[in-house]
């Protein structure tokens, strides 16, 4: 299952880590994992291409994304992606995970 975890700070999001597999299909045919992965990439390339300064952290099955500040762009980019990834969980609940954590 793949883990999704945004972190919060006073109501707005300040990044996000993003883990795991989401072992719909075999690897190559996995539509989840697919659709997990497109979005992390345009969501952490965007907040670098917009000069917004993320810390991005790559490791083996793991993504994570920090914002050293919050504003309305960076709220806006990040929001859209937990709205993604929230779709694509209401479509397959069994694959992807979703959590907000306070920082």
């Amino acid at each position: 299952m793949i883990k999704a975890e945004f972190f919060e700070k006073d109501g707005e999001i300040t990044g996000f880590r993003v883990n795991d597999h989401a072992d719909y299909a075999e690897s190559g045919e996995d539509i989840v994992c697919a659709a997990v992965s497109s979005a992390v990439q345009l969501t952490a390339n965007l907040l670098d291409a917009l000069d917004l300064q993320p810390d991005i952290n790559l490791g083996e099955n793991v993504v994570e994304c920090m914002l050293p500040s919050t504003g309305n762009l960076q709220a806006k980019i990040l929001g859209q992606f937990r709205l993604h990834l929230e779709s694509v969980q209401e479509e397959f609940p069994e694959n992807i995970k979703i959590t907000i954590s306070e920082v």
